[in-house]
């Protein structure tokens, strides 16, 4: 028994000194594992550089796409705010639009029904100083067309509601009238006018080359003090060029540009005539853009400027003896026989005060006038004449008709009725509807020189 209780501890004391040495040698291949995981977790050794790295650039992308998300919210706001404000934009520019078509109307029209009762006036024999108040009175009112007509016109062009009608004209229908109406002006400023007559036929839009040839010529009237103005034409290879020249001080270099920008005009400190804007010429640019006819200015200090425009011509150049024609017929009206005279002129216009200004205007010119707002109240005064001319307000009011459809169904009833059809609304449309419907066309406020030459050559026509 004592034997094996002897051999049992001896048996023990083995595997306790087994257990033992096997701990120690776990121990030992621990630490060195230890030692080898501490020596390799060095911060300059390349496994714990790059952990290390690994985990920086987590946290730095985990950061910034925080950020970046934050940033599309913002900008998710702010494109919010964007559209929000360019709706309110569109809205406004559209608010605009329509308070330019009604200032076109509603303003040119007292302002219309005001120039034809100025324009009679000038018309009676009245004492001298009543003569020069009726004067002051007309140029006052060409000032307030001209600068009310300027900021429509910009307003238009930057709303891009203002479009062109190109279409085949003869050159001396805009020039005659432009130079008949110039060539009094400049009397007025002790000027002379030298206008060269043209028988070119030319394509663009009549209304817009002679917004641009008229602030060529009122810039020439307005800064030449003394000597002459020339309104004549050369014909180019590539189209027609349209001339306005003076004798002014000229335009120096640096502002040759400048002064087709807007609110920019040439420095005349000395000149009490100069008198605008600034927005002449740079709605001429705008327009000569749009039309795609190039513009040129060319000047000399102290001897004048040369503005000029290129038209290029119409498709085919025939006629050439008519347009001659045409120019002489114009200025026979003046010169001769008026053809005026006696002609029986039927106006329609709902506005009362247009109507009574017309009356007087064309009274003044010799012409038998039956105005009214309706064709059966116009009927009930003519007589049973049969009217010579037609003179139709494109808006005759709601609900109505307008001119163009009016003169087409008196036209069916009076077979060759020349017809011009006179409106505020400058939009291409309708001039293209006046064109095509074989009537002629006038914009309001309404110049009596212009509307007295179409009448003579409209009169005096086969």
């Amino acid at each position: 028994m004592a034997l094996f209780q002897l051999s049992a501890d001896s048996n023990e004391t083995a595997d306790n000194a087994a257990l033992r040495e096997e701990n120690r040698r776990l121990r030992k291949v621990c630490q060195a594992l230890m030692e080898r995981v501490e020596s390799g977790g060095s911060p300059n050794s390349a496994p714990y550089a790059a952990f290390e790295r690994s985990v920086l650039l987590a946290e730095q992308v985990r950061e910034r796409t925080d950020a970046l998300h934050r940033t599309l919210d913002e900008l998710s706001q702010v494109n919010a705010r964007l559209l929000s404000a360019n709706a309110e934009a569109e809205a406004a520019n559209l608010s605009k639009t329509k308070f330019l078509a009604a200032v076109s109307h509603d303003l040119l029209q007292p302002l219309n029904a005001a120039r034809l009762f100025a324009s009679a006036l000038e018309t009676h024999a009245l004492p001298e100083a009543s003569q020069a108040l009726v004067g002051h009175i007309g140029r006052s009112l060409k000032d307030v067309e001209g600068l009310l007509g300027t900021l429509v016109d910009i307003s238009r062009l930057d709303a891009g509601v203002l479009h062109a009608d190109k279409a085949p004209f003869a050159v001396s229908t805009l020039l005659d009238a432009l130079a008949e109406e110039y060539q009094q002006v400049a009397a007025v400023r002790g000027l002379n006018l030298r206008y060269v007559p043209s028988s070119a036929q030319v394509e663009s839009d009549l209304a817009l080359l002679a917004r641009v040839v008229r602030n060529f010529l009122s810039n020439a009237v307005r800064y030449t003090e003394q000597g002459h103005l020339l309104l004549g034409c050369r014909r180019r290879p590539q189209g027609l060029e349209i001339i306005v020249g003076d004798t002014g001080p000229g335009i120096p270099e640096p502002q040759r540009k400048a002064i087709f920008l807007e609110f920019r005009r040439a420095s005349q400190p000395h000149n009490n005539h100069s008198r605008g804007l600034g927005l002449g010429l740079a709605i001429v640019d705008r327009i000569s853009t749009m039309l795609d006819h190039p513009i040129t200015l060319t000047s000399t200090l102290g001897r004048g400027s040369l503005f000029s425009i290129l038209v290029p011509y119409a498709p085919s150049i025939t006629g050439s003896g008519g347009d001659k024609k045409a120019s002489a017929v114009a200025r026979s009206a003046w010169e001769y026989d008026d053809p005026l005279q006696g002609c029986v002129v039927w106006v329609i216009d709902d506005d009362p005060a247009i109507i009574e200004g017309m009356q007087a205007l064309l009274g003044s010119w010799g012409c038998r006038v039956r105005a009214a707002a309706t064709v059966s109240a116009l009927e009930a005064v003519s007589d049973g004449e049969r009217p010579a001319v037609l003179l139709v307000d494109y808006h005759l009011g709601e609900h109505r008709e307008n001119g163009i459809d009016l003169a087409t169904r008196l036209r069916r009833r009076y077979p060759g009725l020349a017809t011009v059809v006179i409106t505020a609304n400058h939009e291409a449309a309708v001039k293209r509807a006046t064109r095509e419907a074989g009537m002629h066309c006038l914009l309001k406020p309404l110049k009596p020189l212009r509307l007295r030459m179409l009448l003579g050559t409209l009169l005096d026509s086969p």
